[in-house]
């Protein structure tokens, strides 16, 4: 089998099982983060109406509790970074979760050599938080331009249930491709630990399935939200 024809069985591997993942009824937020690169900004970032009402009603599922103390937060305690020892898609297919992630949202990848089309070399990302293009290549100082974002932070997740969830679990939600989108490496840092109560991409046109996704995601792993999340990503999906 080629090279290219070894990317493109990986990729689809990935596309196929997240597809089974997906919660029920918000496979439109899911498409549109796996469709980042090819489609323009405006239209991948609104939200289809039937998605908006699907995560609208998911919404409303969520428990709503305070945030609880940080105590006892580590990384480590979602396993190893990028592990590949995981159930979600894209687990135990050689290819750590970075690189996974990396080659299902950049375009116009090049692979290092000896790897079967496993660690990206170079790539184009067209960031969904800013709506900006990005060079991505390799290197000590250059691979932090594009960072890969938990939608929802995993000391987030921890202070709203994630704490109650077994070890095996936590991984899954670390590596989960629905959890994690490849975005400008700034702007992730700005976003830090923050929910949607006090954070929202730049790009206006990507809130809607921004936060889609993270009603998705707390609700596959049973996380509760704050009211004041709760309010903002009612706010912001009555937009859509």
């Amino acid at each position: 089998m080629s090279s290219p024809t070894l990317a493109r069985t990986r990729l689809a591997m990935i596309a196929a099982v997240a597809a089974a993942l997906t919660l029920s009824g918000c496979s439109a937020q899911t498409a549109d983060a796996e469709s980042l690169g090819s489609s323009d900004f405006g239209s991948s970032g609104t939200a289809p109406e039937s998605g908006t009402a699907q995560a609208l009603a998911t919404l409303e599922t969520l428990p709503v509790k305070g945030r609880a103390p940080k105590t006892g937060y580590d990384r480590d305690k979602f396993g190893p970074a990028w592990t590949d020892d995981v159930r979600v898609a894209g687990g135990h297919n050689g290819c750590d979760t970075r690189n996974d992630i990396l080659a299902r949202d950049l375009v116009d990848e090049t692979f290092r050599p000896g790897t079967r089309d496993c660690v990206v070399a170079t790539g184009v990302l067209h960031d969904p938080y800013t709506a900006t293009r990005i060079d991505f290549v390799r290197g000590q100082g250059t691979s932090t331009a594009v960072q890969i974002d938990h939608v929802v932070a995993l000391s987030d997740a921890w202070q709203k249930g994630a704490q109650q969830l077994d070890d095996a679990t936590r991984r899954d939600l670390a590596n989960d491709p629905r959890n994690l989108l490849a975005v400008d490496g700034p702007t992730n840092g700005q976003k830090s630990d923050g929910d949607a109560a006090t954070w929202l991409p730049p790009n206006k046109s990507y809130r809607c399935t921004y936060v889609g996704k993270q009603v998705e995601v707390k609700a596959a792993y049973h996380l509760w939200v704050t009211q004041a999340e709760k309010d903002a990503i009612r706010t912001q999906l009555a937009s859509c």
